[in-house]
């Protein structure tokens, strides 16, 4: 299906999550009336990072401005019928809040997490240091031998249906006139400083005032055809569903180990996820399993914190890309300084999920007003990438 139309005044590379949450957005933001266009290289999104996602929520970060956003996405997910215009055929969300549970093995590590907790609490999170004493009363069955502290928030931390939401935004979207196509950018045309047209694989050319990179993984090769360079890189981040002879006797939050491997409650089944100790970045295309990893790494880990998942077993297994910003694991929101009417969405390093209402509406709010007008994305943006200043966050699963 080709394009409508010969010009845009948004054309959005990318259709899964990113171009979803931020076309819907700026389709009803009051003083935009212009057309956009949403270019989609795989409908099916298969291997999107969209479609092998935990769907999982936490405000537990080190920064305000996260804290803030995931606060939204709670907000988001517990209202998602109203903020979607109120349409009785438009699914409730359920926030599913075991919470995150911390686990330090240092003092060193102890001692962030509290820093972390104060400045949570100060913003409203119900994040709670615990002593390992507090840690083993609440959940009998971790193995605490090694650990110090941790912490945990109950309140609208956990998981939800990421899939539904995705969908959701597509079918609003185009009920407000966005338009999807199956297509592929393959050039980029300036004029005077400024994107002026897309090209396009079946040959087509796009007119466009702005341009809005949201191509996931892929979203460096896209800068790439405008000459801009933005250091974000496909990297494996492995998923198992497994099934415990011996289940717990209440709810495991989403425990993030020391060693950096996390698992949690999923239904009557648990949900592990990792990465290997040597994190490459990978081919767009490299899904491929390294099976060893299981016996040598993950379960190894999982039975000795939990004893209880000394016999579990592997029911189900994906592989999913993080689109890794590998100069501090955060978001670069907002316009190159090089080209302005070049908007990047990139980068979201595994925390891309839950971020995607707040950082889906601020791009709307730029694009539309020139400014920021609910949560000030400003620290994202890519100048800090030309300069080479990081802007951290303490909390990268």
């Amino acid at each position: 299906m080709s394009a409508q139309h010969s010009n845009y005044d948004v054309v959005i590379v990318g259709g899964a999550m990113y171009g979803a949450s931020m076309s819907w957005w700026l389709s009803r933001m009051p003083g935009f009336d212009g057309r956009i266009l949403v270019i989609e290289r795989d409908p099916t999104y298969e291997f999107a990072a969209t479609s092998h996602t935990n769907s999982c929520i936490r405000q537990q970060f080190s920064n305000p401005v996260n804290i803030a956003i995931s606060r939204f996405g709670a907000e988001f997910v517990h209202n998602f019928r109203d903020f979607l215009g109120g349409d009785p055929a438009v699914p409730d969300l359920a926030l599913h809040s075991f919470g995150y549970l911390y686990l330090a093995d240092t003092p060193e590590f102890a001692a962030t997490l509290q820093e972390s907790q104060k400045i949570q609490a100060g913003l409203g999170a119900a994040t709670q240091h615990l002593s390992r004493a507090d840690i083993a009363e609440k959940w009998p069955f971790y193995q605490l031998d090694d650990i110090t502290a941790g912490n945990h928030n109950a309140v609208d931390e956990g998981y939800f249906d990421g899939g539904t939401m995705f969908d959701w935004f597509r079918r609003m979207g185009a009920r407000n006139g966005v338009e999807y196509i199956h297509d592929e950018v393959t050039g980029i045309v300036k004029n005077a400083g400024r994107i002026d047209s897309v090209t396009l694989k079946s040959g087509a050319s796009i007119g466009c005032g702005v341009l809005v990179n949201a191509a996931g993984t892929r979203g460096a090769q896209v800068a790439a055809l405008a000459g801009l360079h933005i250091p974000v890189e496909p990297r494996k981040r492995y998923t198992y569903i497994l099934e415990a002879a011996e289940p717990l006797d209440r709810d495991l939050p989403l425990t993030i180990d020391p060693s950096g491997v996390h698992f949690r409650t999923d239904g009557r089944y648990y949900m592990l996820g990792g990465h290997a100790d040597h994190d490459p970045a990978v081919d767009h295309d490299d899904f491929i399993a390294d099976h060893s990893l299981w016996e040598e790494k993950f379960w190894p880990i999982l039975a000795t914190r939990v004893p209880a998942f000394e016999r579990v077993r592997v029911i189900n297994m994906w592989i999913g890309h993080y689109d890794y910003n590998t100069l501090d694991q955060n978001a670069i929101v907002g316009p190159s300084p090089e080209i302005g009417n070049f908007m990047f969405l990139n980068g979201f390093s595994g925390h891309g999920l839950q971020q995607a209402p707040a950082l889906g509406r601020g791009l709307a709010e730029l694009i539309t007003d020139g400014s920021y007008r609910s949560i000030d994305l400003s620290a994202f943006g890519a100048g800090r990438i030309l300069a080479g200043e990081k802007f951290p966050e303490k909390a990268v699963i």
